[in-house]
C-alpha cells in the first residue's frame, strides 16, 4: 500500500474499507501485524523520537486518523485517502467480528474500564466473541504486568487485540511485543476506551469533518491536551512548510539527510 511521507512518517494512503479488509485478511492468513492510527500529535512525536518513527513506520498501516492527514493525503496526489478514525474503527471492525466469530480482546484503560467497553461492545453486537479485557493502570507496564499481559492475551486465543494505552506508549507497545503476542492483529485506538465507555465526550460530526476536533478536546481537557494542541499544531504546520518548499527533507527509512522523494512521490511503501 502507498504511504505518504510527511515529516518521515509513512502514513497509509487507505480508507475506512481497504483498512478492514487488510486486517480481516491478516486474521485468514494467520499473519502477525500492528496498526498505528496517527494523528497530527503522534508524527510531532515522530520527530522527537527517532526510534518512536522507527516503530510507527514498521507498522503494516499507519492510518490517518485525523482530518488533516487525510487532507494532505489527498493534496499530495491521492484522491481516495480518507480518514480512519479509531472510534469508527474498532466499532465496524466488531461488527465484522461478531459475523465471523473474530475473538476481540481489550487492553488498556483503567481498572474495570475495559470490562465495562466489552459489555458494551457485546450489547451493540450480540454474538461478538470477547476472549478478554485487561486494563493498565501502570503505563509503562513494569516487566511483569507486562509478561502477565502477554501471556493473558496468548492464553485467550485472540485474534484481535485493541490497545487503550494512549499515545505514543501504546504504539511502543505494539512494536516491542509484536514478536511475543500470537493474535495476528493489534491496534492502538486511544482514546476509543474512552470514548465508548462515556468518560470522555465525543466532538460533534461536524466539527469531526471541519478538522475542529482538536479545538472539542482542548475544551474538554485543556489541563492536559494544550501544550500537544496550541503548540504541537503550529509546530506540525511549520515543519510541514518547510518540506513542501524544500527547505527540509525526510526520508522514511529515519535519517533527515538523505535526499526526500517527497510526498508525490513516494509510491512504493508496502505492507511490513
Amino acid at each position: 500500500m502507498s504511504r505518504v511521507n510527511l515529516l518521515g512518517v509513512g502514513i497509509s494512503a487507505v480508507d475506512p474499507a481497504t483498512t478492514l479488509q487488510a486486517m480481516a485478511g491478516w486474521i485468514e492468513a494467520c499473519e502477525r501485524h500492528y496498526v498505528c492510527v496517527c494523528a497530527t500529535h503522534i508524527v510531532i512525536e515522530c520527530q522527537r523520537d527517532p526510534a518512536l518513527r522507527a516503530m510507527v513506520n514498521g507498522a503494516a498501516l499507519a492510518v490517518p486518523d485525523g482530518m488533516p492527514l487525510a487532507w494532505i493525503a489527498r493534496i499530495s496526489g491521492w484522491p481516495l485517502t480518507r480518514r480512519v478514525y479509531g472510534p469508527d474503527l474498532m466499532l465496524a471492525f466488531c461488527r465484522l467480528a461478531a459475523q465471523r466469530g473474530y475473538r476481540t480482546f481489550l487492553l488498556g484503560g483503567a481498572p474495570g474500564q475495559p470490562e465495562d467497553l466489552a459489555g458494551r461492545l457485546v450489547a451493540q453486537f450480540p454474538g461478538l466473541p470477547i476472549a478478554g479485557a485487561l486494563a493498565t493502570p501502570e503505563r509503562p507496564l513494569t516487566p511483569e504486568a507486562n509478561a502477565r499481559a502477554v501471556d493473558a492475551i496468548n492464553r485467550a486465543g485472540a485474534d484481535i487485540v485493541w490497545v487503550g494505552m494512549g499515545a505514543p506508549l501504546q504504539e511502543r507497545w505494539m512494536a516491542e511485543n509484536r514478536a511475543n503476542v500470537e493474535a495476528p492483529v493489534l491496534v492502538g485506538v486511544g482514546a476509543a476506551f474512552d470514548i465508548h465507555t462515556g468518560r470522555v465526550r465525543q466532538a460533534p460530526h461536524r466539527m469531526q469533518r471541519a478538522g475542529l476536533e482538536w479545538l472539542f478536546r482542548l475544551t474538554q481537557e485543556p489541563g492536559r491536551l494544550w501544550r500537544r494542541y496550541l503548540i504541537g499544531n503550529p509546530l506540525f504546520i511549520w515543519k510541514l512548510l518547510g518540506q513542501w518548499l524544500g527547505l527540509r527533507k525526510y526520508d522514511l527509512a529515519g535519517s533527515d539527510s538523505e535526499p526526500d522523494r517527497g510526498a508525490t512521490q513516494h509510491k512504493e511503501g508496502t505492507m511490513r
